[in-house]
C-alpha cells in the first residue's frame, strides 16, 4: 500500500476518493435513507478507509528523505496518532456490528485516548523559525490564555458534570473526564502551532491539522454531552463533525509531502491567527455571563460585568498599541516615509497581482546626486535636512494610494498603481525630478541636489518583488551612467549590455580584488593552500561578492578576460608570499576556471604565460573546473586539461555532488582533487541524506585515488564529521573567511616563517 501511494497519482487517486465517501455518507445521513441501524452502520464503515488513507499518507511523510528532519520527527508521533484513530476505529466496527457487545470503557475508548497526547506531541514537534526568549513567552501567554478559555467552556460542559454525575465507578468517572482532558491538550497544541511568531505564514498543512482538530475536539465535546444527557446513538450529528475531521487529516498529511522542504517565502495576513487570544476570552466571558445571569446585580451581576467590561477595554488598548508598535516597525524614523520592511512586503504583494489591461504598475528607484559632498561639507544635520525636504517633495507628488518608502541612506523607493498608460509613468518620474531640484535652506547655506530615477513598469506577472527592485536599481546605474539629474526605463537590452560594460570596464581599471580563503589540514588545522576568489570594488556599491557579477560574466563572455586576471593576480601575490616566507614553498594555490575559459584554443598558452610572467611554479597550482566541464568532455578540452597536467598543474572538480556527474569520465580525465559541494556539509552533522553524499565522495576519491577537500565547514560538529569519514582537507568560515591580500600575506608569514605549526581551530567567530 505504502509504495503504491509514493506515487503522486495514487495519493491524489486516495484523496479524491476519500472526498467521494465522505459526501457519499453525508447524502446518506441527510437523506435518512436505510433507517437509523444501515445509517450507523454505513457512517462507521466510512470511518475505517478514511483513517487508513491518512495513516498510510502520514507514514509517508515521516519516511520521506524530501522532509527535514524535524518535520520528519513530529510527524512520527502524528502517524502514530493517526494510528491511534485507525485501531479505534476498526475496535469500534467490530465491536458494534460483528460482535454486538457493549460495555464502557472499551477497547476502542483507549485508542481514542491515545490519540490525544500522541497528536498533542507530534503538534508541538512542527518545526518553527527562531525565536527570540521574547516571543518565547508572549506564544506561551497566547496559547494559555486560549487553553484557559477552552478549559472554562469544557469545565462547564463536561468536567462539573462528570464529576457529580451519579452512578458511575470510580474508574469509569477518571476514564471520562480524561477524554475532555486529552482534548484540551489539543487546543493547547494547535493554538501553540498556530500561534507561532516569527514564521511569515501558517503552512497549509498546519492549518488543515488545525481544522481537523477543531472539528474533532467540537465533536468530542458534543459526544460526551449527549452521553451525560441522554446517551449517545451512532450515526449522529457529531460523527459529520469527526467525519469531516478525517477527510481533513487526509489532506493534511497529503499537503505536507507535496510541501517543498525550503518553500519560497510570502507574507500573509495573519490577523486571523492572532485574534485567537481574544475570541478565546470573549468567549469565556459570554460563557460566565450566560452562567450568573440568574444572580443578582448586587453584588455578584455588577462585578461580573465589571470585569468583563475592564478586559475588553485592556484588549482594545492592546490592540491600539500594537497597530503603534507595527507602524513604528515600517515607518523610517527621520523622513516618516515607509522602510525598507513595508517596501518590501508591499512589494510581494504588487508581484502576486494580476497584470490588468490599461492599468500600469511602475516601481521607481531614487537616489540623490551629489548627497555624499553635503554630508562631508556640512554635517549630517544637513543631510538629515536633505533627506527629510526630499521626503516632503515626493509626498507632494505622489498620490495617496501609492507608496514612498526609504530603503537607507540617500535611496529611496515609490510604487504606483493604477496608471493608465506607461506616459503616465514617465510624467510622474519627471515631476518628481522637478520637485527635488528646489533648493533647501540649512541656517546660512542653500544646498542644492538633484535626483536619478530608475524606473520599471511591471509587464513580467512571474517577477517577483526583489527582480522588480533590481530591475529598478540596473535602470538607476543607467540613469546615472547617462550623466545623472534624469530618468531610464529599465529593459533587458539595457540590462546586459550596460552591466556587461561596467564589468568590462571593472577589469581593465583595475577594480577587481582577489581575496584568498585559506584550506586547511582538518586533523590539526594547520594551512594548507589558499583558493583564490574574486570581488568586485565597486565604486558607488561598495564590494561585492560573485554571486553579483559572476552568472553575468558567464552570460556575456566577460568571465574568460576576468577569470585571466584572477589567475595573474592571484599567482603575483602568491609569489610575493614565497619570497617573504621561505617555509611556505609546499603552499597551494588554487585558482577557478570557468566552462568558457575551459573552451578556449589558447588556454593552456594563457596559463603558460601567465606562470612564466609572475614565476609560480606550475607544481604548486591547482586550477578548478565545474562538473558541467566534466559531464560530457569533448576530445579538445579533455587534450587541454591533459596538457594542463603535463606542465604539472593538478586539477580539481569543484562542487562535486551538485550536478549530474557521470563517473566514468573521472577516469578519462586528468582530475587529481574533487571538492564536496558546501549544501552537503552543511547538514552533515544532522541530515543522513548529506552525510551519505560525503560518505560516497570520500570513498570515490579513495577508489580514484583523488583527494578530497570538504568547503563550507562552518562548525566544530561539521570538522569532526568529516574527520571521522576520512576527509582529510577543509575550508570554511570555521577556520576562516576569504581574506583581503594583506591579511592572507600576514597569516602566510606568521605560519610559515618562523616553522609554527599554530592551529587555528575554534578560532573566534569574530575573526572568522
Amino acid at each position: 500500500m505504502l509504495t503504491w501511494i509514493r506515487t503522486g497519482r495514487g495519493a491524489a487517486a486516495s484523496v479524491l476518493a476519500c472526498g467521494v465517501m465522505l459526501a457519499v455518507q453525508q447524502a446518506w445521513f441527510f437523506g435518512g435513507w436505510g433507517g437509523p441501524e444501515v445509517s450507523t452502520l454505513v457512517t462507521d464503515a466510512t470511518y475505517i478507509p478514511l483513517a487508513v488513507v491518512f495513516t498510510t499518507l502520514a507514514a509517508r511523510v515521516a519516511l520521506s528523505k524530501r522532509q527535514e528532519p524535524r518535520t520528519r520527527r513530529a510527524w512520527r508521533a502524528i502517524t502514530f496518532a493517526f494510528a491511534c484513530q485507525l485501531a479505534a476505529h476498526c475496535s469500534w466496527f467490530v465491536q458494534q456490528h460483528i460482535l454486538h457487545t457493549t460495555g464502557y470503557p472499551a477497547a476502542a475508548d483507549y485508542f481514542f485516548l491515545l490519540f490525544s497526547p500522541f497528536m498533542f506531541a507530534g503538534l508541538l514537534m512542527l518545526p518553527g523559525q527562531h525565536r527570540r526568549r521574547r516571543d518565547r513567552q508572549k506564544l506561551a501567554l497566547d496559547s494559555l490564555i486560549v487553553g484557559a478559555g477552552g478549559f472554562i467552556a469544557i469545565w462547564y460542559l463536561l468536567l462539573g458534570p462528570i464529576l457529580n454525575a451519579p452512578g458511575m465507578t470510580r474508574w469509569e468517572r477518571m476514564f471520562t473526564a480524561a477524554l475532555p482532558i486529552g482534548d484540551l491538550l489539543l487546543v493547547l497544541a494547535m493554538s501553540t502551532a498556530m500561534l507561532r511568531r516569527h514564521q511569515p505564514e501558517v503552512p497549509a498543512p498546519v492549518r488543515l491539522l488545525a481544522g481537523a482538530i477543531a472539528l474533532t475536539v467540537t465533536a468530542d465535546v458534543s459526544y460526551s454531552w449527549i452521553q451525560l444527557h441522554g446517551g449517545f446513538t451512532g450515526g449522529s450529528w457529531p460523527d459529520l463533525l469527526w467525519l469531516a475531521g478525517c477527510f481533513l487529516l487526509v489532506v493534511a498529511a497529503d499537503q505536507q509531502y507535496r510541501r517543498p522542504r525550503h518553500p519560497a517565502p510570502r507574507r500573509a495576513d495573519r490577523t486571523a491567527v492572532f485574534i485567537l487570544p481574544y475570541a478565546a476570552s470573549i468567549a469565556a466571558y459570554l460563557l460566565l455571563a450566560e452562567q450568573s445571569s440568574h444572580l443578582p446585580l448586587d453584588p455578584y451581576g455588577g462585578m461580573i460585568l465589571g470585569s468583563a467590561v475592564l478586559t475588553l477595554l485592556v484588549m482594545a488598548r492592546q490592540m491600539h498599541a500594537l497597530r503603534d508598535n507595527r507602524e513604528m516597525a515600517v515607518t523610517d524614523g527621520l523622513t516618516g516615509l515607509a522602510n525598507r520592511t513595508l517596501v518590501a512586503e508591499r512589494l510581494e504583494q504588487l508581484a502576486r497581482q494580476p497584470i490588468r489591461p490599461g492599468r500600469h504598475t511602475a516601481v521607481m528607484l531614487i537616489d540623490l546626486d551629489r548627497f555624499k559632498p553635503v554630508n562631508d561639507t556640512f554635517g549630517h544635520d544637513a543631510g538629515d535636512a536633505v533627506l527629510i525636504a526630499a521626503a516632503d517633495a515626493m509626498r507632494g507628488v505622489i498620490r495617496g494610494g501609492d507608496l514612498a518608502g526609504r530603503l537607507g541612506g540617500d535611496e529611496f523607493a515609490i510604487l504606483i498603481q493604477g496608471l493608465s498608460t506607461r506616459d503616465a509613468v514617465g510624467a510622474v518620474a519627471a515631476r518628481l525630478l522637478e520637485a527635488l531640484r528646489m533648493p533647501i535652506v540649512f541656517g546660512e547655506h542653500v544646498l542644492m541636489v538633484e535626483a536619478s530615477i530608475g524606473v520599471v513598469v511591471r509587464d513580467d506577472p512571474d517577477a517577483s518583488g526583489e527582480t522588480l527592485l533590481q530591475q529598478a536599481d540596473t535602470a538607476l546605474y543607467a540613469a546615472k551612467r547617462a550623466g545623472r539629474a534624469r530618468f531610464e526605463y529599465y529593459s533587458d537590452v539595457l540590462d546586459t549590455k550596460a552591466r556587461e560594460a561596467e564589468l568590462r570596464r571593472a577589469v581593465a581599471n583595475d577594480e577587481l580584488v582577489v581575496y584568498f580563503q585559506p584550506a586547511v589540514e582538518l586533523a590539526v588545522g594547520e594551512v594548507r593552500g589558499v583558493e583564490a576568489l574574486v570581488r568586485w570594488n565597486h565604486p558607488d556599491r561598495g564590494l561585492l561578492g560573485p554571486g553579483e557579477f559572476i552568472d553575468l560574466a558567464e552570460e556575456t563572455g566577460a568571465v574568460v578576460p576576468l577569470g585571466t586576471w584572477v589567475l595573474r593576480a592571484a599567482c603575483r601575490e602568491a609569489c610575493g608570499w614565497r619570497t617573504g616566507a621561505s617555509g611556505a614553498d609546499g603552499l597551494r594555490l588554487s585558482v577557478n576556471l570557468s566552462p568558457k575559459q575551459v573552451a578556449q584554443a589558447d588556454l593552456v598558452q594563457t596559463v603558460e604565460t601567465i606562470l612564466a610572467e609572475t614565476g609560480f611554479p606550475p607544481d604548486r597550482l591547482t586550477l578548478e573546473i565545474t562538473e558541467s566541464v566534466i559531464l560530457q568532455p569533448d576530445p579538445l578540452t579533455i587534450s587541454r586539461l591533459e596538457a594542463l597536467r603535463d606542465l604539472g598543474i593538478e586539477l580539481a572538480v569543484d562542487d562535486f555532488g551538485t550536478g549530474y556527474s557521470a563517473l566514468s569520465y573521472l577516469r578519462r580525465l586528468p582530475v587529481t582533487i574533487l571538492k564536496i559541494d558546501r549544501s552537503f556539509v552543511t547538514g552533515i552533522a544532522d541530515d543522513d541524506e548529506a552525510r551519505s553524499v560525503c560518505e560516497a565522495v570520500v570513498h570515490l576519491s579513495r577508489a580514484f585515488k583523488m583527494t578530497v577537500v570538504a568547503e563550507g565547514v562552518e562548525t566544530v560538529e561539521q570538522a569532526a564529521a568529516l574527520i571521522e569519514m576520512g576527509c582529510t582537507v577543509g575550508q570554511g568560515f570555521y577556520f576562516y573567511r576569504p581574506l583581503p591580500p594583506s591579511e592572507a600575506a600576514a597569516l602566510i608569514r606568521h605560519q610559515f616563517s618562523v616553522g609554527s605549526t599554530h592551529a587555528v581551530r575554534g578560532q573566534p567567530a569574530g575573526d572568522r
